[in-house]
């Protein structure tokens, strides 16, 4: 096995948190401030690439923080040993409610593509990339959908999704999903971008006027509340956004509209 093997215990039901174990010497890697907690022993360090290939040279580790910087990411990611005795635990969230999922990669092909903000932490050894969504369609109108992030190894590792999270077979079948409601999926899937129905749909259906399509064979994860859309709601009532502070369809909202107006 190439990647660290290390145990978890996920904590929490719809803000949760997962707890790593790692043996002496073993390391996990994780986005820039996604700790929580660790173990008295455990060192950390901020390194620019995920030492899955330490052979790379300075101009492959410089590429690949380009890409990360591009696509909004961090360009360092942070290693935790455990340099101490006997097992020591570190543990890691999310900084907006919802899911996490563990994935073995070892039984899933060893590779899987999700959102380009889904990567919470992974065993040692897993390689973590950015990829652009080669197809025109998905470059254009893809929208959260174009950037993209690989993971590929044989260890564990863990992404994190908002809301509620759904897990999809397809055995040839044809998804069509909001581009912002894909997590992940698993190789043997084709992704690609499509027009939402007919102009008065894409217009006034309120569903945006392209739609993403999953098709093939392989394992697809949904999520029922991208951050996106969230952000996009309390930023739409944020006083300083134009917004309100007044409470939903109290009578004190409805007087401040008045005084507002006159």
């Amino acid at each position: 096995m190439r990647s660290h093997e290390v145990d978890y215990e996920i904590y929490g039901d719809d803000m949760q948190v997962v707890e790593v174990e790692l043996d002496p010497s073993e390391v996990v890697i994780a986005e820039a401030g996604a700790m929580n907690w660790m173990d008295d022993g455990i060192e950390y360090e901020a390194k620019m690439g995920d030492g899955s290939e330490p052979e790379k040279g300075l101009f492959d580790k410089l590429l690949n923080a380009g890409k990360r910087a591009i696509s909004g990411e961090t360009i360092f990611l942070t290693h935790f040993t455990n340099r101490g005795v006997g097992k020591k635990r570190v543990a890691f969230a999310a900084p907006y409610p919802g899911k996490i999922i563990p994935l073995d990669l070892s039984k899933i092909g060893g590779r899987i593509t999700c959102q380009k903000d889904a990567f919470l932490c992974a065993a040692m050894g897993t390689k973590v990339d950015i990829a652009f969504n080669k197809k025109l369609g998905a470059g254009f109108f893809g929208g959260e959908g174009f950037i993209l992030q690989t993971l590929t190894g044989d260890g564990m590792a863990f992404i994190h999704a908002g809301g509620t999270i759904v897990k999809k077979e397809l055995n040839g079948e044809t998804l069509k999903v909001d581009t912002g409601c894909i997590v992940g999926f698993t190789s043997g899937i084709d992704y690609d971008i499509q027009q939402a129905g007919n102009l008065k749909s894409m217009v006034f259906g309120g569903e945006g006027l392209f739609l993403a399509t999953l098709k093939g064979h392989g394992t697809v994860y949904l999520q029922s509340l991208p951050f996106s859309r969230m952000a996009n709601r309390i930023i739409k009532h944020a006083p300083r956004a134009a917004g309100t502070s007044k409470g939903e369809g109290s009578v004190l909202g409805g007087l401040g509209n008045i005084f507002e107006n006159l």
